[in-house]
């Protein structure tokens, strides 16, 4: 196919299926301009803009902002070759962590079969990751163990698949890029973005209770006050909790 035949906005959308509102906001912002017009006089898609849409899909899969992304793409020193190699880098630093997470799950699967509960410790030294540790279990205990949010998050995780725990930890994970990459844009508190961050912070938390304006707040003050959940935060972008905590805090204002 001619290099320069081009699609429309709705057949690029059928392709990829990128939605059409993504592809004009790309296009709004200069990420991913369609190169020329077609015959009815509406800007077209050429396969060189559909190869750059997809290396921006790329790129938003390993958890780059967008104004990085662009960075990136339109940097003249960098050839498309080398624009690959580093994404190849990305997703198989990425599939490294996922198949951890597999591994991690089957042997918590394992352990449910045989009818034991793994200690802290334990899922600590399997996930590889203080978010399951010890410190956090004995604290939420102490702190919900009598709650009704406390034996719900009881149940609900008696019920998680393997898939499940797969998502959680990949929806957990790029919860925390998108945060630390707003931080270093600079998003403001209070802002629709910020606001938007602060919605997926409490749906996280929501796949295993319900959490009611209170109980949110109640959560980011201690990621300010017990240094050991500050560290989750702080040990990925420096500064990291105080940005959730104002993050959420505004938008409980609203």
């Amino acid at each position: 196919m001619d290099a320069r035949v081009a699609r429309t906005v709705g057949a690029v959308a059928d392709m990829t299926g990128v939605s059409v509102r993504t592809l004009h906001h790309y296009d709004h912002i200069g990420l991913v301009v369609p190169s020329v017009r077609t015959t009815a006089g509406y800007r077209g898609y050429t396969d060189a803009d559909v190869e750059r849409l997809h290396v921006v899909l790329v790129y938003r899969e390993a958890g780059l902002p967008l104004d990085e992304i662009r960075v990136l793409l339109d940097d003249p020193e960098v050839d498309g070759l080398a624009r690959l190699r580093r994404q190849h880098a990305l997703l198989l630093e990425r599939a490294e962590g996922l198949q951890r997470t597999i591994k991690a799950v089957e042997e918590l699967m394992d352990a449910h079969r045989s009818g034991i509960q793994l200690t802290a410790e334990e899922q600590v030294e399997i996930f590889g990751t203080t978010a399951f540790g010890a410190d956090y279990a004995v604290e939420a205990e102490r702190r919900w163990g009598d709650t009704d949010e406390w034996r719900q998050s009881q149940q609900r995780v008696s019920r998680l698949t393997k898939q499940d725990w797969i998502d959680l930890k990949a929806d957990g994970d790029q919860l925390l890029a998108d945060l630390a990459a707003a931080k270093r844009a600079g998003v403001v508190p209070g802002s629709p973005e910020g606001d938007a961050l602060a919605a997926r912070h409490r749906a996280s938390i929501e796949r295993f209770y319900e959490c009611g304006g209170e109980m949110h707040r109640g959560l980011v003050q201690m990621y300010l006050a017990d240094a050991r959940f500050s560290a989750y935060y702080d040990d990925v972008e420096p500064g990291l909790a105080q940005f959730v905590h104002d993050v959420v805090i505004a938008s409980l204002l609203e």
